[in-house]
């Protein structure tokens, strides 16, 4: 099987289930505080989502894009979706977003998430 075969094949099972679970609801309510990164990972998380990421994704919640704190995929598929793209979503590459940056961006999710 060619490799443009497979990554064809593992894109649409990605774009399945994240069809799926994009679908799902919003976060909880907000607390009324404000988020505070706790460690200099998440900060910097947050700083490249802000760039990257918030016009579509405002606060993680719907926007252009779909909710992202509610999507119980793995962070290695969103990871895997920042870098090659799905759907209407653009992919980044590791010049504009580098490996470190998705890890972090991926700390920022799930502090986020947690919040």
């Amino acid at each position: 099987m060619s490799t443009r075969v497979l990554l064809t094949m593992i894109s649409l099972i990605l774009f399945s289930v994240m069809m799926t679970y994009c679908s799902s609801r919003k976060a909880e309510p907000h607390k009324g505080e404000t988020f505070q990164a706790k460690d200099e990972q998440v900060a910097n998380g947050e700083k490249v989502f802000m760039q990257h990421c918030q016009k579509c994704h405002p606060g993680g919640e719907a926007g252009l894009g779909p909710a992202i704190n509610s999507n119980p995929a793995p962070q290695f598929i969103k990871r895997f979706q920042m870098r090659h793209g799905l759907g209407v979503m653009p992919s980044f590459t590791e010049k504009e977003i580098s490996e470190d940056n998705l890890k972090e961006i991926s700390a920022y999710l799930k502090a986020l998430k947690e919040y």
